[in-house]
């Protein structure tokens, strides 16, 4: 896919991204594009939401980060290259992909885009995490290994989920110490979920002047209640907030007030 026109970053964003003096801490962003009506698409479709200028943001934030990580929803449905498409960008900025596919349903072949883009050394071979071992006669873990990436196994006990704790404790020990995580809503939704949400360290959303019309994959974290007297509380709310207009969007830069 050809390289992205470039916009300039809009001013002040770099407070929001990982620090190279916090050596060894764990930075997680969370970013995506949504509608109006909170939708970041419709289900099984890819839809197109950024206008030119947030789409090179978030071209521009990978950059920034050691790592892009997706649920295997998106990666099936969107068939994504991530990587950074800005021209001149030096494989040393380019993030590592990381797939979150605990049953390993994702039929990666030569053809993915991710993959393709790896072998054109315009990006990195992507990490996909599992729950349990592949076998070695797997042509999926093959394909991953030949380009530079591999499946890696987090195991759980029984049928439970992984813990974003666990997650970010194995992805440090992978060298990947900022991860910029995009989607799909599943994984949206579960970081800004009560108990996850102190290890988001900052939020950039693209809001585009569109409704995509109910039925959407949306977003929309659990609700919480209080704890004093059982009643709905504001489930998310956020402090150091900052707009800015890009084009026909509007991006919201803001970090969790916990």
């Amino acid at each position: 896919m050809a390289s992205l026109v470039p916009y300039p970053p809009p001013p002040g964003i770099d407070k929001y991204l990982p620090s190279p003096q916090r050596t060894g801490e764990f930075f997680l962003t969370l970013t995506y594009a949504t509608s109006l009506d909170s939708h970041l698409s419709i289900p099984l479709t890819q839809v197109p939401l950024s206008g030119p200028e947030a789409k090179s943001l978030t071209h521009h934030l990978r950059t920034f980060h050691d790592a892009i990580l997706i649920g295997v929803g998106t990666a099936i449905v969107d068939d994504p290259g991530l990587n950074s498409r800005l021209p001149g960008t030096p494989m040393t900025r380019q993030p590592r992909p990381v797939i979150l596919d605990p049953t390993f349903r994702w039929k990666i072949t030569w053809e993915s885009r991710v993959v393709q883009t790896a072998k054109r050394g315009e990006g990195l071979a992507p990490y996909v995490f599992v729950q349990s071992e592949v076998g070695e006669g797997d042509e999926r873990k093959e394909i991953l290994e030949e380009v530079g990436g591999k499946v890696v196994v987090i195991e759980t006990l029984g049928k439970q989920r992984w813990s974003w704790h666990v997650l970010s404790e194995k992805m440090k020990v992978l060298g990947l110490n900022s991860v910029m995580v995009e989607g799909g809503g599943g994984v949206i939704n579960d970081l800004l979920a009560e108990g996850n949400l102190p290890l988001v360290d900052s939020v950039i959303v693209t809001i585009t002047p569109t409704y995509l019309g109910q039925g959407g994959v949306n977003v929309s974290p659990s609700a919480v209640l209080s704890a004093a007297d059982g009643k709905r509380i504001l489930a998310v709310n956020f402090k150091d907030v900052e707009w800015r207009v890009l084009g026909r969007d509007v991006v919201m830069l803001a970090r969790p007030d916990l």
